[in-house]
């Protein structure tokens, strides 16, 4: 039998042998994530390839560690936490850190500006509604989140403007009296439309009641509100009976969300009908959209804010004034506005022409297709674009300190006027706070557009 029919069947176990270098531990991570889409030497122009781009690599590894070394030194180990001798300049200058005292002292400009003591109450209210609305909005279990929603766009706004500028009203006995007896005919009424709802809401009552249905549902939301607003109204004046103040006083992280919040607010809709506006068919509609959205892009922001602090006021009747806060925060809404139309734009454009086809198809009005079919898909489609304006946005409301609207940003380099705090380590320690916080805000909102897509992805992958 020649040696090639001669088979060998083994009767041990083989010996187990450890795995190579490059397969286990930090070695192996790095070769498995790192170098071995790199390391290609089959030819010379691939090796060095190869040998240049592991060199970036670890250039920037380097540059990565260097860097969080440098700001954990500057903000943790050679800082300043305390200041027990009062010396201020000297104490910031000791270490040559980063001076958290100086934080400590200036922490309240920073969140409320010049805004009374006495009255912070106010700003804390006002703050402390906006986190609960937020929470009750953005986490999935809480119940109502669609009408939480709609407080929040339209009615927050306005008590928030009304808390904080506050005012003290006078109401006589007989003026208290009229407004309560005038809520009476519209709540009563109110109460007859609400039973006739009720009664016709299921079409037990024929046809004709149940087409009545949706009228008298509507018939009692609006005769509530008139019914409701000036007993609001009236507990609001009396609530806040307290001194006005003025919004030159205003300052810090409130100016940074009184603008933001009131930019996200208009620009969403008004964004909305000028994307819905340039696609019209109506000239003078498609045009006057078409007009505002090219002027307000191809301008920057900061002559937006020239225009709404200085020319504003020309254009509108003698006697007639909005302060210098209210003309940043138009100014940005315009700004903001434009940009979310050209995103918003762009996701109808995505849209598939038959699903407008659709919606003639089961013979709904242009506004019914929009409002059910069409702008559900397409807002959810440019999630990202709407949320990356957002972003955006909050972040050039530093651009309000030019018109001397002392926000976030414009607080910071007030302070850093103060003599006593003058050092270098001061200016870098305030910018590094200032950052932080800018990036709290714009992170969780890049977070959030990022579960709404997840949960709101209806593709099959």
């Amino acid at each position: 039998m020649s040696d090639q029919n001669i088979f060998y069947v083994r009767t041990e176990e083989a010996p187990r042998l450890p795995a190579p270098p490059s397969q286990q531990g930090i070695t192996g991570w790095l070769w498995n994530n790192i170098f071995a889409s790199m390391a290609d030497y089959s030819t010379p122009s691939k090796a060095i390839s190869s040998i240049l781009m592991i060199g970036m690599t670890l250039f920037t590894a380097y540059s990565l560690v260097w860097m969080t070394w440098t700001m954990l030194d500057f903000a943790i180990f050679s800082a300043t936490f305390s200041d027990p001798a009062g010396g201020k300049r000297e104490t910031c200058l000791a270490n040559g850190g980063a001076c958290w005292p100086f934080i400590q002292a200036k922490w309240y400009q920073f969140m409320y500006g010049f805004y009374p003591k006495e009255e912070i109450w106010r700003v804390q209210l006002s703050m402390v509604m906006l986190a609960i609305g937020t929470l009750w909005m953005v986490l999935p279990m809480m119940p109502a989140r669609g009408k939480v929603a709609a407080i929040m766009l339209f009615v927050y706004p306005i008590v928030v403007f009304v808390l904080l500028n506050g005012g003290p009203v006078e109401h006589g006995t007989d003026d208290i009296g009229r407004i309560v007896a005038g809520v009476w005919f519209p709540l009563i009424a109110a109460g007859v439309c609400f039973a006739a709802w009720w009664l016709t809401r299921d079409g037990k009552m024929g046809d004709v009641a149940m087409a009545l249905s949706p009228a008298m549902l509507m018939a009692t939301v609006v005769l509530g509100a008139f019914a409701v607003l000036p007993l609001i109204t009236l507990g609001i004046d009396l609530t806040l009976g307290t001194e006005i103040v003025e919004t030159n006083k205003w300052g810090g992280l409130t100016i940074t969300l009184v603008v933001a919040i009131f930019g996200i607010v208009i620009s969403l809709p008004v964004g909305v009908l000028l994307a819905l506006g340039r696609q019209s068919n109506a000239p003078i509609i498609k045009y006057s959209s078409v007009l505002f959205i090219e002027v307000v892009r191809g301008i920057p922001l900061i002559s937006v804010l020239f225009f709404a602090s200085a020319m504003l006021p020309y254009f509108l009747e003698p006697g007639v004034d909005f302060n210098k806060l209210l003309r940043a925060m138009i100014g940005v809404a315009m700004f903001a506005s434009a940009y979310m139309a050209e995103v918003i734009r762009g996701g109808l454009q995505a849209m598939p022409k038959g699903q407008y086809e659709g919606g003639m198809s089961l013979g709904l009005s242009f506004w019914q297709q929009m409002r059910l079919i069409i702008l559900p898909q397409a807002l959810t489609t440019v999630i990202p674009g709407i949320v990356n304006t957002f972003i955006g946005m909050f972040k050039d409301t530093t651009l309000v300190l030019i018109i001397s609207i002392f926000d976030l940003l414009g607080i910071l380099s007030a302070t850093l006027k103060d003599p006593e705090w003058s050092t270098p380590t001061t200016a870098y320690t305030g910018y590094l706070v200032i950052s932080i916080i800018y990036f709290i805000f714009c992170f969780g909102m890049s977070r959030y557009s990022v579960y709404m897509e997840k949960k709101l992805d209806r593709s099959h992958r």
